[in-house]
């Protein structure tokens, strides 16, 4: 039996506003669904029993309800009571995604996550549901601090850390603080992630678009801007790393400048031709805000992401996250610092790197003499279209039942270009993936 909210409007007369909001409620339940008795609901709602049970017979009679002796009364299940609406979701079904920016969920450690939570809840189970700090539970901080010291080079002591819910809103954090320490504008790469300068943009900045070419961003190209957001490690989306000279010119310009440079290192940790290449951070934290999460290497559901500060930051930005949501998920941040802890999280990430390692290289093989471009890291491989129309290859492979992005996703009057994810597909289905993408690139006459 379930507590039914119901709005009754008496201007109608109470009979006829009981059965107005029943028929609202029980268009929101599903067939079947007990109903509280006459008795129960004539005393919620302060009316007559009577004028509850002839509501309810009124309902019978319409479709709306069914009232078996002894089952009590129900929505029905019949032909005759009303079409419900059909669920929405925020994304349609995809049949062979390779849309870049995603992670192939179906290998999250479940095994391994469970335990960490019940360690968790275990051992610190005040800390990991009470009300906690802004930035996120120390425990969680300083096992992430000591991660990002020996996974991506960053020098970040705990109390530099805020804890977020991804590196979404670790941009929009940083942006309002900015604008609220007296920023005016930011710089962007473009192409990049769409939602960057939308953000941007609702912090109240002055936007400020900056070209990537092979060397990445182009840095002289920053001027009086207040800060930039860069993806230096693997640039979003065409794959290249920020030159050395360009690191060296970004961290001088941000310091003559009295600028910020917010580095989103969103998949730092998937790196297969080369060395990894460390943090920009690492370099200069005293100009430099590094954004990270756990969306590629575990699952972006999570909603787990990081900021390492400057120490001038650190106050605007938790002023920003308090009045955002106080602070985030306290056990799932715990449950990623006892992952870590435990070595898990690495023996997780390795195997994560070996298995998109291999699909890349089947990629590569099975694209033949497509030019390519990006693929020394990540997960996304940059198609060349150069002389084809890009919004026909698109359709074409549509028709294959094969979703990816084209360049122009990242920005008007780019290049032709495919931007191919690889990470998104189950490992099971990731060979019919493959085959479609090809027999789709084949259609188009690439």
């Amino acid at each position: 039996m379930r507590d039914l909210h119901l709005i009754v409007d008496r201007s109608l007369g109470v009979r006829a506003g009981v059965e107005n909001a029943l028929r609202e409620a029980i268009r929101t339940l599903p067939p079947g669904t007990r109903l509280p008795s006459s008795r129960a609901l004539a005393i919620d709602l302060g009316v007559a029993r009577n004028t509850v049970a002839e509501a309810y017979s009124q309902l019978v009679q319409e479709g709306y309800l069914t009232g078996d002796r002894g089952a009590g009364t129900r929505t029905a299940t019949s032909p005759q009571r009303p079409a419900e609406r059909p669920a929405t979701t925020t994304e349609p079904a995809v049949v062979h995604d390779l849309r870049p920016g995603r992670p192939d969920v179906s290998n999250f450690p479940v095994a391994a996550w469970n335990s960490a939570t019940r360690r968790v809840l275990n051992t610190r189970p005040r800390e990991a549901l009470q009300y906690d700090d802004a930035r996120g539970p120390a425990y969680a901080r300083e096992v992430l601090a000591g991660y990002l010291s020996r996974a991506r080079g960053v020098r970040a002591e705990p109390d530099q850390i805020v804890l977020c819910n991804g590196a979404r809103q670790a941009v929009s954090l940083l942006a309002r603080a900015a604008a609220a320490q007296g920023t005016k504008s930011f710089a962007y790469e473009r192409p990049g992630q769409p939602a960057v300068p939308a953000q941007l943009e609702r912090a109240g900045l002055e936007l400020r678009p900056v070209e990537v070419d092979h060397h990445g961003a182009v840095v002289g190209q920053l001027g009086d801007a207040g800060g930039v957001v860069l993806t230096p490690a693997h640039q979003f989306p065409t794959g290249v790393s920020l030159a050395p000279k360009r690191r060296t010119e970004v961290l001088e310009w941000a310091r003559e400048a009295g600028a910020i440079v917010l580095e989103d290192d969103y998949d730092g940790e998937f790196r297969y031709d080369r060395q990894p290449i460390g943090a920009l951070q690492g370099l200069a934290p005293d100009v430099v805000a590094y954004a990270g999460s756990a969306s590629k290497t575990l699952a972006p559901g999570l909603r787990l992401g990081w900021l390492v500060l400057p120490p001038r930051l650190v106050e605007p930005v938790v002023e920003e996250k308090t009045w955002d949501d106080r602070h985030s998920d306290t056990l799932t941040q715990m449950t990623l610092a006892a992952l870590i802890e435990s070595g898990a999280y690495d023996r997780h990430v390795r195997a994560s790197r070996l298995r998109y390692r291999r699909r890349r290289d089947e990629l590569i093989r099975a694209l033949g003499n497509y030019r390519t471009s990006g693929i020394a890291a990540g997960l996304q491989v940059v198609v060349d279209l150069t002389g084809r129309d890009e919004d026909a290859v698109l359709r074409t492979l549509a028709e294959h039942e094969v979703v990816t992005f084209g360049m122009s996703h990242f920005g008007a009057g780019l290049p032709p270009a495919l931007v191919v994810g690889y990470g998104a597909p189950a490992q099971h289905a990731w060979g019919r993936t493959l085959t479609a993408l090809v027999d789709g690139l084949a259609s188009a006459h690439l």
